[in-house]
């Protein structure tokens, strides 16, 4: 799991980097309380030089919202997404797991994520027409990008439908080489 995903976790850094403490931005946010995310966000980025990161968490807070964390498994996170992308992503990873049984599928980033020890191995992701998945190495990516001309594949991922067919085979070579990557 990524750093402590509390909103809260912001705060000393922003109170050392902005020089207010926390009452003073919470007074900011009331004054604004009526504008719109993304007024708010550009407010505070405009006037007091906030980083984007730091926009979000004291907006989000504002807002109610005290943890960037959605999903605490992913069986919680395949309740959230079309059952025929969480039954793709569900054979993803049985037919990475069942080959490498010591990886682990955790939630990062507020996505199903496969680890092995340290080291990110494969990843996926749903949008509302499809289904990014990624290796977690651009390297990886481009040795099999010739593998994939029928997939769309950006700099860092793969957009596969929604109803993809395993491609097994390209799967765990791409695994196996992102596994020798880590060593």
């Amino acid at each position: 799991m990524p750093k402590d995903p509390s909103r809260e976790a912001h705060f000393p850094a922003i109170e050392k980097r902005y020089g207010e403490k926390m009452s003073y931005w919470f007074k900011v946010m009331k004054e604004i309380k009526d504008e719109k995310y993304p007024q708010q966000i550009a407010h505070l980025r405009e006037n007091y030089g906030f980083s984007q990161a730091h926009a979000n968490a004291l907006v989000m807070y504002s807002r109610g919202s005290t943890s960037s964390r959605r999903h605490d498994t992913p069986a919680d996170y395949y309740k959230t997404i079309h059952p025929k992308q969480a039954t793709t992503l569900r054979k993803i990873f049985k037919v990475i797991q069942t080959k490498y049984p010591k990886t682990e599928l955790v939630i990062a980033w507020n996505q199903p994520m496969l680890k092995l020890g340290d080291d990110y191995i494969f990843g996926g992701s749903c949008s509302k027409n499809h289904i990014t998945i990624a290796p977690w190495s651009t390297d990886v990516l481009d040795a099999f990008r010739d593998k994939m001309d029928h997939l769309k594949v950006n700099k860092k991922t793969i957009v596969i439908p929604s109803d993809w067919k395993v491609e097994e085979k390209l799967i765990l070579d791409m695994v196996k080489a992102r596994i020798a990557e880590t060593k």
